[in-house]
């Protein structure tokens, strides 16, 4: 009897570091590993994220890749675009033509020329969209999401992002499919503190970079000098290469504001959870449009009170959570008085997190993403084999 086909996949990805959209990045490859299929991930450098992969079972080919920045759209860096552009099609051909996989997963709208590639190759393509930001202008929203008319899937991680994927491509929008993150909680769950006595214990995580804000909880802290002046912050996370100029004013700020025995820059970890159980309050203070909010929900899921910026996606990944408090974005009043406001409920708000943890849990489990994953991927495959 002849062998079955096992389906091959290509997922094409913009990093090799294990942040928010990696590690989603890495629970689909999982999916698609469950229901059977071999993976091949192209990467355009190594990384923390090129060992996990390869423990999930993927393989993993380093190659040239055109990724979208925004400083390739300034005319500065239009000939770096246009090199890029023309190294990247041509590594993409070339792998694809090696590989020959039964269908395409592209990361991310930043990688713009993948769905090029595989149509071009007569290869289907999914296109997960992780990005969403509504103050874009329309010609910048058009041009961005343009790739994805070429793939026969397009994959949203919120209502948010589909309704600014609406405002370009409005047929595209309403044919796309909303599949929430999976999100992995830790391994063991820390338990809160009955009582919030001094020092409180504060951490943000995620890249240190002006969109996100952590500069603002740094000015928070400083307001509740006054009424909360043991309260402690943890930065966990490192800057995006050529943005350590913002590292060095955020040292430079808590100096200037005295914060120097409060604060500490903790860089970049891969294990997380061991800095978030130290704390008790997780903060998402976003300046700008977040697509969703994985690490909201990991603060959830790890029965932390959590403080967001009350926009976009951070509004649906912790709508209806009872231990979750939304601030107004780029405001560090507003941060510091719902700091004020998570110390005094804390009575309240400690009784509900193990309840809170667990609908999340369910909500956003891996084992659902994965599945939803592995079975988009069968199905977009077998248009091929048809």
């Amino acid at each position: 009897m002849p062998r079955e086909h096992v389906r091959r996949y290509l997922v094409a990805h913009p990093s090799a570091e294990l942040y928010g959209s990696d590690r989603v990045m890495l629970e689909s490859v999982a999916g698609m590993r469950e229901a059977g299929a071999d993976v091949t991930v192209v990467l355009p450098d190594d990384g923390p994220l090129t060992t996990e992969l390869r423990a999930a079972g993927a393989d993993v080919v380093i190659a040239p890749t055109l990724v979208l920045r925004k400083s390739l759209l300034k005319p500065a860096g239009w000939p770096r675009l246009l090199s890029g552009t023309i190294r990247g099609l041509r590594s993409s051909r070339k792998i694809l033509k090696a590989l020959q996989p039964d269908a395409v997963y592209v990361s991310t709208v930043t990688l713009p020329l993948w769905p090029v590639a595989a149509r071009w190759s007569r290869i289907p393509a999914v296109v997960h969209l992780h990005e969403g930001e509504q103050g874009a202008s329309a010609l910048v929203k058009r041009g961005m999401y343009a790739p994805a008319l070429l793939a026969q899937k397009v994959l949203v991680n919120s209502e948010f992002s589909r309704g600014v994927l609406r405002e370009a491509f409005p047929r595209m929008a309403e044919r796309a499919v909303v599949v929430y993150n999976g999100v992995a909680g830790p391994q063991r769950v820390a338990i809160p503190r009955e009582r919030l006595e001094a020092p409180v214990r504060v951490v943000y995580v995620g890249r240190l970079s002006p969109r996100k804000g952590p500069d603002l909880l740094i000015e928070a802290l400083a307001l509740l000098d006054t009424d909360l002046p043991d309260m402690r912050l943890d930065l966990l996370g490192g800057v995006f290469p050529g943005y350590e100029w913002f590292e060095d004013a955020l040292r430079q700020r808590i100096t200037a504001l005295g914060l120097e025995e409060r604060v500490r820059l903790l860089g970049f970890r891969q294990d997380i959870w061991s800095v978030v159980e130290e704390n008790d309050i997780l903060v998402v203070p976003s300046r700008l449009d977040e697509p969703f909010g994985n690490t909201a929900v990991e603060g959830v899921i790890a029965r932390r009170v959590v403080l967001a910026s009350d926009t976009s996606g951070l509004r649906e990944a912790t709508a209806g959570v009872a231990t979750a408090i939304l601030f107004a974005p780029d405001d560090s009043s507003a941060i510091a008085e719902a700091l004020r406001s998570a110390v005094a409920g804390w009575p309240n708000l400690a009784p509900q997190l193990e309840d809170e943890a667990a609908a999340a849990s369910a909500r956003y489990s891996p084992a659902r993403y994965r599945k939803d994953i592995g079975t988009m991927m069968t199905a977009v495959s077998s248009l091929l084999r048809r």
